[in-house]
């Protein structure tokens, strides 16, 4: 089993920060890739932020510059760290991990965190 626990969603006003973070845990020999998506209501889940087992990452145009995606491999935690954020930003973010467990390589899910942005 493997469980990936998001924290740092909440209430930010425009222009604010977050710290989103999301754990890894249960039977892991290792992590490839891990991200971020979010999903507002009625619509579909769009990817945020991507990173590699060695780093490399990706944005979607509407946060780059903004948003900085990080990972702790020793901690099998990635981070999303969100600037100057937008009240279109507002969504569920979910984090995702691609989990190898000593026999399959299978993408994992957190439950979801929500993120509001609104004075």
């Amino acid at each position: 089993q493997v469980r990936l626990a998001e924290s740092g969603g909440g209430l930010v006003q425009p222009g604010g920060s977050l710290r989103l973070s999301c754990a890894a845990s249960g039977s892991i020999v290792s992590i490839g890739a891990m991200g971020w998506y979010r999903q507002v209501l009625g619509k579909e889940r769009e990817a945020v932020a991507g990173i590699t087992s060695d780093y490399s990452t990706n944005y979607a145009d509407s946060v780059k510059g903004r948003f900085t995606i990080s990972r702790d491999n020793a901690k099998n935690t990635v981070y999303l760290q969100m600037n100057s954020l937008k009240k279109e930003d507002t969504a569920v973010y979910y984090c995702y991990a691609a989990v190898y467990d000593k026999v399959v390589t299978r993408d994992h899910w957190g439950q979801g965190t929500q993120v509001t942005v609104s004075s």
